[in-house]
């Protein structure tokens, strides 16, 4: 008779032969940042998380950083909208400004990721250029690339777009490259999928389509096999790491793609995700603390060795891990 329980008996054995492990070193802190002096203002559908000011950014980040979330991901939210998402690429627009400062504050002792991608910045709440009501992919590319060559200006450490358009992974390390930004690397969301979880993100980041949706450019979330295609495209044209998104109903894409590529795989713990939890709890419904880390637990069990999520602040302000 086999006994597997052995190994089971108690909590020092359990711990020793552990197959999963999470450190600090795998998670990204997502932020929001708007306009203004002085503002922390929370986000209703996602709680325990804000839209920050630049100034208070720095405060939150500072706090932050003496408990070891060292790695952090900016959205702009506030920036002037124009059918044409001009904004996008000025140096005076949130993101940039948010960089700079943080970099000089606080140097290479914070990795700073960038979103790259124009929803808030475009009238129309889409993802690129809009014309004859279908999005336009390459000239939605020139404008994301020259995004991304605004954002590495500023000092980002790394780039994450995320706007599914065809060949921008490659428009973008073109563009870097050419510009002298052969460091700056490309974290880049490979498959993100057309997703119903997005919607307390939408709602942070002011970033809806005002007419029609996103299934014409996102990933179809019946696709597996296309899944991996579309990642496996973006690491020939020069990414470094391969996000998934959303993560908790796609632990299979994690899995998949870690057995077809050898580049880290990250994934996103998005709005909805967070927000379910958040919710469940504090009705009393569930624990939040064995809920968040058997779910972080799975992330990294399915593959991802990098995990973007909202739940890190509490992680480590609680130590649950």
């Amino acid at each position: 008779m086999q006994r597997p329980r052995r190994l089971r008996k108690n909590p020092v054995v359990r711990e020793m032969i552990a197959e999963t492990r999470l450190s600090k070193d795998m998670f990204i802190y997502p932020y929001f940042v708007v306009p203004g002096n002085g503002v922390i203002h929370p986000i209703d559908s996602m709680p325990g998380i804000n839209h920050f000011s630049t100034d208070t950014l720095l405060k939150d980040v500072e706090k932050g950083l003496t408990l070891g979330v060292n790695k952090i991901m900016l959205f702009g939210v506030g920036d002037e909208k124009s059918e044409d998402a001009k904004s996008a690429c000025s140096e005076n627009s949130l993101v940039p400004v948010a960089v700079r400062a943080l970099k000089k504050n606080f140097g290479d002792d914070l990795f700073v990721v960038t979103d790259v991608c124009v929803c808030s910045y475009t009238t129309h709440g889409h993802c690129g250029i809009m014309k004859d009501d279908y999005i336009q992919n390459d000239l939605s590319v020139d404008l994301i690339a020259r995004m991304a060559l605004n954002h590495a200006q500023a000092g980002a450490d790394m780039l994450a777009p995320s706007d599914m358009m065809d060949g921008r992974v490659a428009a973008i390390r073109g563009k870097l490259d050419a510009s002298g930004f052969v460091n700056t690397a490309i974290m880049s969301h490979a498959t993100k999928f057309a997703s119903a979880y997005y919607g307390p993100f939408r709602e942070a980041a002011d970033c809806a389509p005002n007419k029609g949706d996103r299934k014409t450019y996102q990933m179809d979330f019946r696709n597996g096999t296309e899944a991996i295609r579309e990642a496996l495209l973006d690491e020939s044209e020069g990414a470094d790491i391969l996000i998934v998104k959303p993560a908790l109903a796609y632990l299979d894409i994690i899995s998949k793609l870690k057995q077809n590529s050898d580049l880290p795989i990250a994934c996103y713990n998005v709005s909805g995700e967070y927000s379910m939890i958040k919710a469940a709890a504090q009705r009393g419904w569930i624990d939040e603390q064995k809920v968040v880390m058997e779910t972080m637990h799975a992330f990294a069990r399915a593959g991802a060795s990098i995990i973007t999520t909202y739940h890190i602040r509490d992680i480590v302000e609680n130590n649950w891990m």
